[in-house]
């Protein structure tokens, strides 16, 4: 019977679906036909399978060749389906005997000289192979990345004649035993880098021990950005978990996942030129965004203002729900989404609104056409809002006279407030829901009295109301105390003044 069936994986997502390649031998005039919705990448493979099989010294049946990638229903893209391809056409045509190939899945990209290339997505492919209980042949260079996967059995390979001397035992390929080394984020930046802005860094910190979303603002060189860009460095260590996630996430995508990235959080910092579809994911087949890339990390957003405002309204339902649902006409695909949003604008145009050492040159009406940039349900959903203030001269002078706090100081009290929030509730403050908030941050009746009076004041919604509830619970958590305090929700009620008023 010339009909040899293969496994191999596809990608939905970041998930790596089941694909049988069936190919089938008759006889008839040569062709060689591709089935099961291939895309263009997929079609191509017929002429790189076609040399790769030449230059590797075998024999190219000169036949009636159907190749069927089932699922029919699932469309098909990449190269990936190159190796399985070819050593499905040498096993139908007999070239290859005595094997046994249900044991293995296979994925590779053949160059037309037989080599094997890497190809991206590698992690979800190991994941979805080792809970199917098979081996994974696969490009050497892809090895590593599947190593992170343990219990699995790797066997990588350089070239389409080692694979088939290993399946008919002629040559046995080494399997991948290599461990893999977590390298420590050696960032040069550090929290004590930042001079002054006691109110700023006690924000970060309440911010990284409950995953709440920050918005700073205020005149440009107040530091901004460069608290931004230390938030990760004192961010609780990732769970083995959320990093197989992320990785899984930059598998997927264009440059790859790389292994020296490996349980570091991602740090996405988007120019405010970005499109939509870069910001939440999309394209033909879907590909996630730079707020996937900042899963279980943190996305950056520079001169909020400038971002155009569909962009900045795409935003909306990932910040509440944690996910992105990218629909297109063939198919619907999830990417997580969650991100820990921190933000940064200027308080008006010219950037030096209320700033004593410099003349504010903004009309009035310019001001809130600027700050109207920013809807008001954008602004809702942003947990914690911060004015920064320019660092007086003299602290700036005696900078390295001073010994600010470290990261790693601060990481500690951070780590110590999220185990805290981990044993009670299984998840960060910012996850909880409004039934967990009435009993984890529940407020005595002079409490309550004192925030409706609050609340009515500054017009805040039933979000805004339960946000605050939830940075109040972090600040609690921060001071080790199991009960809300007064001086708790008054310090949160700081965090959510109106930026656009």
């Amino acid at each position: 019977m010339n009909l040899a069936i293969l496994y191999s994986r596809g990608q939905l997502g970041i998930h790596a679906t089941p694909i049988i390649i069936e190919t089938h031998l008759a006889n008839g005039l040569p062709k060689f036909l591709m089935v099961g919705l291939p895309e263009a990448a997929v079609k191509e493979s017929k002429d790189r399978v076609r040399s790769a099989i030449i230059n590797s010294q075998f024999t190219f049946p000169a036949r009636h060749i159907t190749v069927n990638l089932a699922p029919a229903e699932l469309p098909k893209e990449g190269a990936r389906f190159d190796l399985p391809i070819a050593l499905g056409i040498l096993l139908a045509s007999k070239q290859l005997q005595g094997t046994d190939t249900d044991e293995y899945e296979f994925v590779g990209e053949l160059a037309l000289s037989g080599e094997l290339r890497p190809i991206r997505g590698v992690l979800p492919i190991a994941i979805a192979t080792h809970r199917a209980k098979r081996k994974l042949i696969l490009p050497s260079e892809n090895a590593a990345e599947a190593r992170l996967i343990k219990g699995l059995e790797i066997f990588p390979a350089d070239h389409l004649l080692q694979v088939c001397a290993h399946l008919i035992g002629k040559q046995k390929i080494t399997p991948y035993t290599e461990d893999i080394v977590v390298q420590k984020n050696l960032s040069a930046l550090d929290l004590c880098d930042v001079s002054g802005q006691p109110q700023a860094r006690r924000a970060l910190e309440i911010a990284a021990a409950g995953g709440h979303s920050l918005l700073m603002c205020g005149p440009p060189g107040t530091g901004k950005t460069m608290l931004a860009s230390r938030l990760g460095t004192i961010l609780p260590p990732m769970t083995l978990d959320a990093a197989f996630e992320v990785a899984a996430v930059a598998s997927i995508t264009g440059r790859g996942f790389s292994i020296t990235q490996w349980q570091h959080r991602p740090f996405r910092n988007p120019h405010h030129t970005a499109s939509s579809v870069a910001l939440v994911g999309g394209g033909r087949p879907p590909r996630p965004g730079e707020i996937s890339l900042a899963h279980q990390g943190v996305l950056f957003l520079d001169e909020l203002p400038e971002f155009k405002r569909s962009v900045l309204e795409a935003l909306r339902e990932p910040l509440e729900s944690g996910t992105i649902m990218i629909s297109r006409a063939a198919q619907q695909v999830e990417f997580p989404a969650q991100f820990q949003l921190i933000a940064a604008m200027n308080p008006c145009p010219c950037g030096y609104l209320s700033d004593p050492r410099s003349n504010c040159r903004c009309t009035e009406e310019q001001v809130q056409r600027y700050r109207a940039r920013i809807s008001g349900p954008l602004l809702d959903r942003i947990d914690m809002h911060l004015d920064v203030t320019r660092i007086p001269q003299s602290v700036l002078l005696k900078a390295n006279e001073q010994e600010n706090e470290s990261s790693a100081v601060v990481q500690e009290r951070v780590v110590k407030a999220r185990n805290k929030q981990l044993e009670r509730s299984g998840k960060a403050n910012v996850q909880l829901t409004s039934k967990e908030l009435n009993s984890v941050a529940s407020l005595t009746l002079d409490q309550q009295d004192w925030l409706a009076k609050a609340m009515e004041k500054l017009h805040l919604s039933a979000r805004s109301y339960h946000r605050l509830l939830r940075v109040t619970r972090t600040i609690a958590d921060l001071a080790n105390s199991d009960i809300i305090q007064m001086s708790h929700l008054s310090e949160a009620l700081n965090y959510r003044s109106k930026i656009n008023q």
